[in-house]
């Protein structure tokens, strides 16, 4: 790839590819795959990123909204997709373009139900969310006779699948409270379909559950974080390769007197002569305020330049005293050399955080590397 010129998010397809095979590789020929593209596919380009999805073979999409998934059908994406968080204002939307809601409560329920009846369905594919102990959305147990009360009224909803979601599939210590949510699972799905009298898709593996609760993979296993490369464990992050490389370049150099101050609010005072390096990226651009004040840092020529002073809107300045650098040369925030696992870990937060983080503003760049 040419050098930036500019502030850019690369994105490496050849690495999606990469991920999702390796991911695929974990689960049963006859396992389906929802893909997750929320959040603009976690910051990178959602379309871009479905279509070559699609080209693989995915069997189904995730979004949290349904303005998310009417993006994708304009964008040409056929493949289902399941919105996550439907609201009652958008179910007319949601059948127009044929995206597929989880239904999570009663009252969702019943409003879909409505909704669907007024606008002549038949067999509409519907999801449904239980709640197995991440207490956000979703079913509890003793409401499954509710549901299938209600559904055996209609013939215009039919269950596609049902499914759930992992709190703590990352974490080993947690792993007595995973293996009771997956039984919770397994009992609440096995009582539904004694209900209804036939057996919908199963599913509630995340990336993390796709890697470590093999035996929870059911019929299908959904991953997001996964595909863009962090897999949430050292071990299984040197199979997986970041897939969004965000570059920027250097502005201008100014030289710093001892004494001096730079930035809003003087945040850096210099106790020697100072390089620094002003590059077109701020808070605007995804790069939290928390960063500043040497908490982050860029590369530059393959060494770490700390973030110096506050991160302005549209800017940050760097030090760049002990890197030979000029004007116009490229600098790295995060991709597969420093990753958004680690620069994010400096604040303690995490990569989800930082990448869906950047801003649409941002140009995006489609490669294969």
């Amino acid at each position: 790839m040419p050098k930036a010129t500019d502030t850019i998010l690369e994105i490496d397809l050849n690495a999606l590819d990469n991920n999702f095979k390796y991911l695929t590789s974990k689960i049963a020929p006859d396992t389906m795959v929802l893909a997750v593209v929320k959040a603009y596919a976690y910051g990178n380009d959602s379309i871009a990123i479905a279509k070559e999805l699609e080209t693989l073979n995915v069997d189904y999409f995730a979004v949290a909204y349904t303005g998310e998934g009417v993006v994708l059908r304009d964008g040409a994406i056929k493949t289902p997709i399941l919105v996550l968080h439907p609201v009652p204002t958008n179910f007319e939307e949601i059948i127009d373009r044929c995206l597929e809601p989880s239904i999570y409560s009663q009252k969702i329920l019943r409003e879909f139900i409505a909704v669907a009846e007024a606008k002549g369905q038949n067999d509409y594919p519907i999801h449904l969310k239980f709640n197995t102990g991440l207490n956000r959305l979703g079913f509890e147990s003793h409401q499954i006779s509710f549901i299938s009360e209600e559904l055996s009224k209609t013939s215009c909803v039919k269950v596609k699948s049902v499914f759930s979601h992992l709190a703590a599939s990352e974490d080993l210590n947690e792993k007595e409270f995973t293996e009771q949510q997956i039984s919770n699972f397994t009992k609440m799905s096995s009582d539904l379909i004694n209900a209804l009298g036939y057996r919908p898709l199963l599913h509630c593996t995340n990336t993390s559950g796709i890697l470590n609760y093999p035996e929870a993979h059911f019929d299908m296993v959904r991953t997001g974080i996964g595909l863009y490369g962090y897999g949430n464990d050292k071990k299984y992050n040197k199979y997986l390769k970041p897939i969004g490389t965000l570059k920027t370049v250097i502005s201008q150099i100014h030289s710093i007197v001892k004494g001096e101050s730079v930035g809003y609010n003087r945040g850096f005072f210099a106790e020697r002569p100072t390089r620094s390096a002003t590059l077109p990226i701020g808070h605007a651009d995804g790069i939290p305020r928390s960063y500043g004040k040497g908490k982050g840092w860029v590369t530059i020529h393959g060494k770490k330049a700390p973030i110096i002073g506050n991160v302005c809107m549209d800017m940050i300045m760097v030090d760049v005293t002990d890197i030979e650098c000029e004007e116009g040369d490229e600098v790295i925030v995060f991709g597969p050399s420093v990753t958004a696992e680690e620069l994010s870990a400096a604040i303690n937060s995490i990569s989800y955080e930082l990448i869906t983080a950047v801003s649409q503003r941002v140009q995006r760049v489609i490669c294969r590397k």
